[in-house]
């Protein structure tokens, strides 16, 4: 939203030939992923905190933000984590998601590496 728009950001993106697009006012769905991450930054993180400094202000913003990506999983990524999700696509094609991790079938002798009958 324009809270997080300046002519610093404007000037930025016009020196790295990035693209800049507004969405037209009341269409939220136009940029639903960045709208929905705008509104958890809003309501979990600046609506519940107060910053005494820059410095509580990015310690407290770096806290949310670990948060956000490594602990709490999201639905939309089918209960995953940002991080484990990113992990996921970075496996070799042709691997499962958890085939790494998989826990030994309880008949598995893992120190002489035989197969109870």
């Amino acid at each position: 939203g324009t809270e997080f728009t300046s002519r610093t950001i404007l000037k930025w993106a016009e020196q790295n030939d990035v693209a800049w697009h507004y969405i037209d006012p009341g269409k939220p769905q136009q940029n639903a992923f960045i709208e929905s991450f705008n509104g958890s930054l809003r309501d979990e993180l600046l609506n519940e905190e107060i910053f005494d400094t820059l410095d509580d202000a990015r310690r407290k913003i770096a806290l949310w933000r670990y948060d956000y990506n490594a602990v709490r999983p999201h639905s939309s990524l089918g209960n995953l984590t940002p991080l484990e999700a990113r992990r996921t696509l970075a496996l070799p094609d042709g691997s499962a998601p958890g085939a790494l991790a998989m826990k030994p079938p309880p008949e598995y002798q893992s120190q002489t590496g035989r197969l109870s009958l």
